[in-house]
């Protein structure tokens, strides 16, 4: 049922959402404003002032993919799940051309990542998401189009563009995606209402080799391995991936690279997902140990 639109998915339950302070004092503001204006209308042009620099600063936000300024992000591993583990994420696919290729050099190190899949992209490739979920990996949401301009989008048109998605990659690989990227990562303060009535999770990443544009292997290694450690979120496409002046796909360049610097300062590859279930698993038990007596 690709492309059909469900307003809840199997295994998901809605989370609570919780306005970030930057919004809450947004609220505040434009409350005061709308009270204010109309008590002393001859002071408008200093709330117009103020509402400006307040949408400013969303607008900053939105354009920062490592902000959580608008609500909770994942630019790290939970505590409970990075001790020895990082989070290899890939995006864009999946690709007939990179995928396989990926895949078989993930499975050589026998680590895990999770693929950000482009909905359209799936439906047009159903076999290669069932064959990332195969090998142990994970699939999660990228957007069912991948539009350039997602962060400019209302709440309905950008609910739509993630159910959609939602609905493809579940119907695909029979998991429903317990994690959203938006397109380049970038959004607005619509986004985390949505995503907390789907039950998803905002993940970006700590670190990138802008592997879409940068054609240099080395370089792109650099990046993503300067500081590597525990806990980290590295970003990789395997689809629109850059290539090297001999033609290969970067990634396919660096990743075995990467897993071996990973695995000499004894960093395993771990999915989301898994990194999720340990980080509730523990705060269960932390939970339950409050309870004793």
């Amino acid at each position: 049922m690709p492309g059909h639109m469900m307003e809840g998915l199997p295994g998901l339950a809605p989370r609570p959402w919780r306005p970030s302070p930057l919004l809450q004092a947004s609220f505040a503001l434009h409350a005061a404003a709308f009270g204010l204006l109309t008590a002393a209308p001859a002071a408008w042009p200093w709330w117009a002032w103020a509402l400006a620099a307040n949408h400013l600063a969303l607008t900053g936000m939105g354009l920062w993919p490592r902000s959580r300024g608008l609500g909770p992000n994942w630019v790290r591993l939970p505590a409970a799940a990075a001790a020895g583990h990082i989070a290899i994420t890939i995006d864009d696919g999946p690709d007939p051309r990179v995928t396989p290729g990926v895949l078989d050099l993930l499975q050589r190190w026998d680590a895990r990542a999770s693929f950000f899949c482009i909905g359209a992209a799936a439906e047009r490739h159903p076999d290669l998401c069932q064959e990332i979920v195969r090998r142990g990996h994970a699939v999660e949401n990228h957007t069912q189009r991948h539009d350039h301009h997602f962060a400019t989008f209302g709440p309905r048109r950008m609910a739509r563009e993630i159910r959609e998605a939602q609905s493809s990659l579940t119907a695909i690989t029979g998991r429903p995606p317990r994690f959203f990227r938006p397109t380049a990562g970038l959004r607005n303060p619509f986004l985390e209402p949505i995503l907390a009535r789907q039950g998803l999770h905002l993940a970006s990443w700590t670190r990138r080799g802008f592997d879409t544009r940068n054609r240099d292997p080395d370089d792109v290694l650099r990046r993503l391995t300067l500081g590597l450690a525990a806990g980290d979120i590295l970003l990789l496409h395997d689809g629109h991936a850059a290539r090297t002046p001999s033609g290969e796909p970067v990634i396919l360049a660096v990743l075995p690279r990467l897993l071996e610097a990973a695995a000499a300062r004894g960093l395993k590859a771990v999915t989301l997902c898994s990194a999720l279930c340990s980080a509730l698993r523990s705060a269960r038990g932390e939970r339950g140990a409050d309870t004793k007596p």
